[in-house]
């Protein structure tokens, strides 16, 4: 099959469009945004979404990683929906963006126990 140079625009997304997309719970509450994604090096697969939520005026925000397969996109809502609530967040793994964690095969392990999500490893 010859390739066209097109594709189904609806099942992929590039990831400068990613940062900035809404987070919603499943009742539409907004939790916050995605910052940034983890991209494993060896096999390419995005490993997490890290979530940006809290902070006032861009000062104060930290960051949540959240494992990919936890979210799915929301055509209606332009966004992600993750079945978590804010509840949940607050005892959630989190870091400052300046003592960003060493995401080393422990750390992946206890943040994906958190959210009862098998890694990928």
């Amino acid at each position: 099959m010859a390739d066209t140079g097109t594709y189904d625009r609806s099942s992929v997304i590039a990831s400068d469009r990613v940062e900035g997309t809404a987070v919603y719970n499943p009742e539409g509450e907004r939790l916050g945004s995605i910052s940034r994604l983890l991209i494993g090096k060896r096999d390419g697969q995005v490993e997490c979404a890290v979530l940006s939520f809290g902070g006032f005026l861009g000062i104060g925000h930290e960051h949540y990683p959240l494992p990919w397969r936890m979210l799915s996109y929301d055509l209606d809502k332009g966004g992600y929906v993750v079945a978590l609530d804010k509840k949940q967040l607050e005892d959630a793994p989190r870091y400052e963006l300046s003592r960003e964690p060493q995401f080393d095969e422990a750390y992946t392990k206890a943040l994906y126990q958190y959210y009862g999500v098998a890694p990928l490893f």
